[in-house]
């Protein structure tokens, strides 16, 4: 059996511009959705599918995210003296989270891309595999994204993407992959992506999302395109045009996740996302629908 994944990158260097100006003072990784912020449902995601080493890849203007995850324990004593039992628990459980995780901070450097933090961070790999998380999707599923993925890599041992079902008229928006083969159960044999096709051109009718199993070959291909980029200064480097190019010649897979998605990359998605996580909440849920069904009420 392939090795279990313990190793988790997620990229967080990114400026938020479409978000702007809600980002311009505030990461776009620190923006609540229900009662946390963002990246805290991916970190949680990860600890809860066993990974044991996290890499945050961040740029200037971030230290809000190591803020967030530090302990401090001064904090959490003076709440218990208060008596504010709850606050002060919630505190110190998030201190735990990123000790299991074992959270550590890497400064991005280098062409811009998305391919970037993952290279960075690549050089504590070795021969593992590693796991890619983007800090604006959330996933609601019965079983963890991150474990869909990692159960799908130790029956193939190889790359591994994450897919959704696509509405055909939406595959400008989304990386779309090839599919050579659909082995069930939601595992698909894929022989590259095309990036944002028109509906007419897409290739299948599934969507990359944010999520892959990251090989060593993966890395090498990576390292490639920067080696090519310092050479030509010209471009971008992307983690997709990698996985094309090791799609080439190796096996790459999809596995299409089960559970919701929900990107928080731009206003409406992001107004989308908080409003599910708050109608799900048990406490605030049910104050949501009164208040809807109040504007209803208005409206008549």
């Amino acid at each position: 059996m392939s090795p279990t994944i313990r190793r988790a990158v997620i990229p967080a260097a990114g400026l938020g511009s479409r978000l702007l100006p809600l980002t311009k003072a505030t990461p776009k990784e620190m923006l609540p959705v229900g009662d946390k912020p963002v990246i805290e449902h991916t970190v949680r995601e990860l600890v809860d599918s066993g990974i044991t080493d996290i890499t945050i890849v961040v740029s200037g203007g971030k230290s809000l995210i190591q803020d967030h995850f530090r302990p401090n324990p001064a904090l959490v004593d003076q709440l218990r003296e208060d008596g504010k039992t709850a606050y002060a628990d919630a505190v110190q459980e998030i201190a735990d989270l990123a000790r299991q995780g074992h959270i550590t901070y890497l400064d991005q450097y280098g062409p811009y891309g998305n391919g970037t933090p993952v290279l960075n961070a690549a050089r504590s790999f070795g021969d593992e595999p590693v796991l890619v998380l983007w800090p604006d999707d959330v996933f609601v599923a019965e079983v963890p994204r991150a474990q869909q993925l990692i159960r799908a890599y130790e029956q193939t041992g190889c790359p591994v993407l994450a897919l959704m079902p696509m509405d055909p008229t939406e595959s400008q928006r989304y990386g779309v992959p090839i599919v050579k083969e659909d082995l069930g159960d939601g595992q698909l044999r894929i022989t590259g992506l095309v990036e944002k096709p028109e509906p007419n051109a897409a290739p299948s009718s599934y969507a990359a999302i944010g999520g892959y199993v990251v090989t060593p070959g993966i890395i090498d291909e990576l390292r490639e395109q920067t080696r090519r980029w310092y050479e030509h200064r010209t471009g971008e480097v992307y983690l997709t045009d990698a996985v094309n190019a090791y799609a080439a010649t190796r096996a790459v897979y999809g596995q299409v996740i089960k559970g919701r998605w929900y990107d928080t990359g731009n206003p409406a998605d992001y107004l989308v996302a908080q409003m599910a996580f708050a109608l799900s909440h048990p406490e605030y849920g049910p104050l949501l629908r009164d208040l809807v069904a109040g504007l209803d009420e208005d409206r008549d």
